[in-house]
């Protein structure tokens, strides 16, 4: 059996080593276009703090989440053991008004996750400790299972295991040859059979799938995220620093500190630095981390997030089209969820049991 994964971001590329694992004969095929949302994502692994209310993805969400721990043993395995993922814990900034119903909701989740650890209500100068640039006048909700992670290493992984293992990988456009069924995928001059092929192309998906006929409803939406440095400041323990807003801060080991991100749904793939989303990053982290003003300026990236109809992802076989499963719309989600959906998607392209109900990710809804 042959499968074809069209676009190599964290999710293809979980897909791919998926696949690799299976012993099926696996290609990877990537664009070089520019902002890929695997590259300039920041990797917090922490669902249960969410506000979002919607069931269906909150499943979805814990069960990546928890992935992780069955994932980085395989990894290590296959020799990568070095890719940015730390358990950290998180904290969730809150007010003392709201504290107690908001400490309430995210213990009722982690209860049903033994990976959260046990969450506790943690004072103002506690949570200074565990991240100096911090300046917040009420308590936090310290969360020591939330992890963070560094999505390009993580996905880079993955691609060398799965190579390791005998995945080719191909750059180039693809577009998808099928009629009832896949056919293959031709990659400029190169055309490649396969009996399925996995659309896993993020924003870029209708691109790919319209020509068949296949309309997902994605859309790209541009994130920018600031990498700062402390020069001399050991960050490598810091946790996450979850604000009330949609807004983040996260610190990796070499004294760098990652904060973003802006969510602009009508720049389309205009792939640009700008002045407005700059501001808006930097206003909202020294707002809660004014320690943060000192630090140097590494860069910013751009990513364009895959965002659908919903909060839900897109997650499914095609069943007008015979072997061709989409694995696409993770929005902000993508590092949590991407490696779990990956390895559903590669389970269904094999034609075996996904491990989970996917009447509500419907890929064409």
């Amino acid at each position: 059996m042959r499968v074809v994964v069209v676009g190599s971001g964290i999710v293809g590329a979980a897909a791919g080593y998926e696949l690799a694992r299976a012993g099926v004969d696996v290609v990877l095929v990537d664009s070089p276009a520019p902002g890929s949302a695997t590259s300039a994502g920041a990797g917090i692994i922490c669902p249960w703090s969410t506000r979002v209310d919607d069931p269906d993805w909150y499943r979805l969400a814990v069960a990546g989440a928890e992935h992780y721990q069955e994932l980085l043993p395989t990894l290590a395995a296959d020799g990568e053991t070095d890719f940015g993922y730390r358990r950290v814990g998180a904290l969730r900034l809150v007010s003392e008004a709201d504290s107690e119903e908001a400490l309430q909701r995210v213990v009722e989740r982690a209860a049903k996750s033994p990976m959260a650890g046990e969450v506790e209500l943690i004072s103002a100068r506690r949570a200074g400790e565990l991240f100096p640039p911090l300046e917040h006048d009420g308590p936090a909700i310290h969360i020591p299972g939330a992890a963070r992670l560094d999505g390009r290493s993580v996905r880079d992984a993955m691609r060398r295991a799965a190579v390791r293992r005998g995945a080719r990988t191909v750059s180039g456009t693809a577009a998808i040859v099928a009629d009832s069924a896949v056919r293959g995928v031709q990659v400029d001059d190169e055309f490649i059979g396969a009996d399925a092929v996995i659309a896993a192309a993020g924003a870029w998906s209708p691109r790919l799938l319209e020509p068949i006929g296949i309309h997902v409803r994605v859309a790209p939406q541009r994130g920018q995220i600031m990498h700062l440095r402390l020069p001399g400041v050991d960050t490598a323990n810091w946790p996450v620093v979850l604000p009330g807003s949609q807004h983040y801060l996260l610190a990796f080991d070499d004294s760098r500190v990652v904060v973003g991100a802006t969510r602009e749904d009508d720049a389309g793939f205009d792939h640009r630095v700008t002045a407005a989303g700059m501001a808006e990053v930097l206003r909202e982290a020294l707002s809660v981390a004014p320690g943060l003003a000192g630090a140097t300026h590494v860069e910013t990236r751009i990513g364009f997030r895959p965002v659908g109809p919903d909060i839900r992802p897109l997650l499914g076989a095609v069943p007008q089209v015979a072997g061709l499963v989409v694995a696409n719309g993770l929005g902000a989600s993508g590092l949590t969820v991407g490696p779990y959906a990956g390895l559903v998607a590669a389970r269904l392209a094999r034609r075996v049991d996904p491990g989970i109900d996917l009447t509500p990710y419907d890929p064409l809804r």
